[in-house]
């Protein structure tokens, strides 16, 4: 399953997983029409699941859902989130709706959907999750305070869980700027990247997606968090 994947990094995981063999839960919130588009594009491969991880009950039904087409669940990529842009100089903006939307989505229902999701995956001959959170959850960054909080608690979910829930393991995509539809017109911040970064670009979906795969591939990895920035952390 991987979660938010009716576009961008989550869209690209998608595709790539399935172009190796697997069976694949697309899904998304809003964007149904869209959704629905990549899982059929995936052919018998590709499911659809609309559904809300921060809503108990609709996270449930996504679990359900899977083992119902699929019977097992493997893998499961939590990439669905939600931000919106607040400067961060500027805290009577970032309202206590905003951050608690932030928190209820990015972190509660990453963590509820991953504990719904850990008896399944404790029937796996290689069970797998992979959350992608963001630079701004290591570095004092990104769209809002409250988001790079949230990803900075789902980098040290991953830790707690990798200790504690082996064999299953569990990693973390953390990527810088992505080039996705949801940036499109961040312009100026993309060439700021690529004037500083050391590979001097943003990142692509590819790039993140190829990431996810390393980990799926990786038998002996958990606990780790991966940086796909181009290096920029770095400077």
């Amino acid at each position: 399953m991987v979660t938010g994947s009716s576009s961008g990094i989550g869209e690209r995981t998608a595709e790539r997983l399935a172009e190796l063999g697997a069976n694949v839960v697309v899904n998304s919130v809003s964007s149904v029409e869209a959704g629905a588009e990549v899982a059929e594009r995936l052919g018998e491969r590709g499911h659809y699941l609309q559904g809300d991880i921060s809503d108990g009950e609709q996270a449930k039904a996504l679990i359900d859902g899977t083992i119902d087409r699929f019977g097992q669940l493997d893998i499961l990529v939590n990439n669905a989130g939600w931000t919106t842009v607040v400067p961060h100089d500027d805290l009577d903006s970032l309202t206590d709706d905003i951050f608690q939307k932030t928190f209820e989505v990015n972190v509660f229902g990453t963590w509820q959907l991953t504990k719904l999701a850990i008896p399944h995956l404790r029937q796996s001959d290689d069970p797998n999750v992979i959350t992608i959170t963001s630079i701004a959850g290591v570095r004092p960054v990104g769209s809002s305070i409250a988001y790079s909080m949230s990803k900075a608690a789902l980098n040290h979910m991953t830790l707690l869980l990798a200790k504690s829930y082996g064999p299953i393991r569990f990693n973390a995509v953390a990527p810088g700027l992505v080039a996705t539809p949801w940036t499109s017109d961040w312009d100026a911040l993309h060439a700021s990247v690529a004037k500083r970064a050391p590979v001097p670009r943003s990142a692509t979906p590819d790039d993140c997606a190829e990431a996810v795969l390393a980990f799926v591939r990786n038998r002996y990895t958990s606990g780790a968090v991966f940086v796909v920035d181009g290096g920029l952390t770095q400077v």
